[in-house]
């Protein structure tokens, strides 16, 4: 280590919060990449995602509405992501100063996806969900002649002193129209959560996690609208809002497997990615808690699917977390069957391989169940692959042959190996819709989650910085590695409970729509 950092590096890691040993292990990780990612089989419905037959609704609702009372429930929403990627295509068709309305038309006629992108954009502007502001932005004569004025109605879009959406994070863009005006996903999490995890007394904590520069926006747009939904929903709203911390920062090395330094000679640390999120996760102490993307909204009147799938997906949580809870109390009294009955119950409802535990004396194959039912519990929501990109839910073989339950990112598979990108290919579900977990022991504690990550399980990519390329590190993903060795259910649910928007465009989708068709 001593080779590797100067005195200034040392102090400037001090700043950041920022383990030597930490940094030297992302050198050793970019320069020396694990192993992908060794798919068995994708997970599929009876080989890992369960289906909840409606006969069952009933009991898990039941479930849910007793934590609900009690105040267990609590939403976590990352909400740090920008914007920008929604408006690719218009960014580049402003920044275009010689392309008119007509080279736009032609090009999207010969095929040119972006310029399509930019031509539906266009002739659906009266049905987008920010088109009152716009008009107001640009102009009643511009927003009349969007073919004439083009630039200048993408300006009004994309730029400040206009709506500035390019810039915004996702959280603030408009994405629906309601009787009250349009509406921004962090509004519609907030609807969400006054709908799902409101105790009795109305208390309804939420924690978003934002961009430190956007935090006095978020605030600002809660304050102007908390009164209102407040009342609508008979929620005492509890909004918490945290940054992702620059400890979590990953050191970039440059293509030579040195750490990377700026023109200034100082070490670059770049933002580790979601994964990071992980101890903002921990801080907010919750006990019951749902997760779900910013984007992944819809309006009120397309809401019930989601709602109720939510609640089953707790409902089924709590189930489990019971049942649980009472296998590891049987194991704590001695009850001479009881470790018989927990292996059962993890090879019936998670998948374990348990004949290792065979091998075991009576002490220590106690000791190897309660280590297995000890950790944290997640269910996770996955949809029908619609064809969207990202990953989706697989059995894994880990470095020591064992299998479990896995959501997986292409990045971590070995695309260039016909088997495996054969497997890749064949699963049949999309990365989770909604999580829903359980983050206390029996006792009320909450689990140290640091320990049940697969530090490995990262994602190296190449960047560049000043022109200079180097190699990034993201640490392992929130629900991919970061959650690598919790106990996992996958339960399919409805697609109508899946509606991202990574594209403005996505915002004319049906299910976007003010209501149904």
């Amino acid at each position: 280590m001593a080779d590797l950092f100067t005195a200034a590096d040392l102090a400037a890691m001090a700043r950041l919060g920022i383990d030597p040993a930490e940094a030297a292990r992302h050198v050793a990780l970019l320069t020396h990449p694990p192993a992908a990612a060794r798919l068995a089989r994708p997970c599929t419905r009876g080989d890992g995602v369960e289906r909840i037959a409606e006969e069952r609704h009933r009991d898990l609702l039941s479930l849910f509405e007793e934590a609900e009372k009690a105040g267990r429930l609590s939403k976590f929403v990352p909400a740090s992501g920008a914007a920008s990627r929604m408006f690719q295509s218009l960014r580049k068709a402003l920044d275009d100063e010689e392309a008119t309305w007509f080279d736009w038309n032609d090009r999207a006629e010969k095929g040119d996806k972006g310029a399509a992108e930019v031509v539906r954009f266009v002739e659906n502007l009266e049905q987008l969900p920010f088109a009152a502001e716009l008009r107001a932005a640009a102009g009643g004569e511009v927003f009349s002649d969007p073919r004439g004025r083009l630039r200048e109605v993408l300006a009004a879009t994309l730029q400040a002193p206009g709506l500035g959406l390019a810039s915004r994070p996702k959280g603030l863009v408009p994405f629906h129209l309601e009787e009250e005006g349009s509406r921004t996903p962090f509004e519609e999490h907030l609807v969400e959560s006054g709908l799902t995890v409101r105790s009795s007394d109305g208390r309804t904590p939420v924690h978003f996690t934002v961009a430190e520069e956007a935090q006095g926006d978020f605030e600002a747009l809660l304050e102007r609208h908390r009164d209102g939904l407040q009342r609508r929903l008979h929620a005492r709203f509890e909004v918490t809002f945290s940054v992702q911390a620059r400890s979590s920062d990953t050191l970039a090395v440059g293509l030579d497997g040195l750490p990377f330094r700026t023109a200034e000679g100082e070490l670059l640390f770049r933002p580790g990615g979601h994964g990071a999120l992980l101890g903002n996760l921990a801080a907010i102490g919750g006990d019951i808690v749902f997760v779900k993307n910013i984007d992944n909204v819809v309006p009120d009147a397309r809401k019930g699917p989601t709602l109720l799938w939510k609640r089953l997906l707790a409902g089924r949580l709590l189930e489990v977390e019971r049942r649980i809870r009472h296998l590891v109390s049987l194991l704590h009294a001695g009850d001479p069957t009881a470790a018989a009955e927990a292996l059962s119950y993890l090879r019936e409802t998670f998948g374990d391989a348990t004949a290792e535990a065979d091998t075991l004396s009576p002490a220590e194959r106690v000791a190897w169940v309660r280590a297995r039912l000890e950790r944290p519990l997640r269910v996770c929501g996955v949809v029908r692959n619609q064809g969207e990109p990202g990953g989706g839910p697989f059995w894994v073989r880990s470095r020591d042959g064992r299998l479990s339950r896995q959501i997986v990112e292409s990045a971590e598979v070995d695309l260039a190996d016909p088997a495996q990108a054969a497997l890749w290919a064949a699963g049949t579900h999309f990365n989770p819709v909604d999580l829903v977990l359980s983050l206390r022991d029996a006792s009320g504690r909450p689990w140290d989650l640091s320990r049940f990550v697969d530090e490995e399980a990262v994602f190296i990519s190449k960047k560049s910085h000043g022109g200079v390329e180097l190699l990034a590190l993201e640490r392992p993903g929130l629900w991919n590695g970061a959650m690598a060795f919790w106990n996992t259910l996958f339960v399919e649910v409805p697609i109508e409970t899946f509606a991202p928007v990574k594209s403005v465009l996505d915002l004319l989708r049906p299910e976007h729509r003010p209501g149904p068709e």
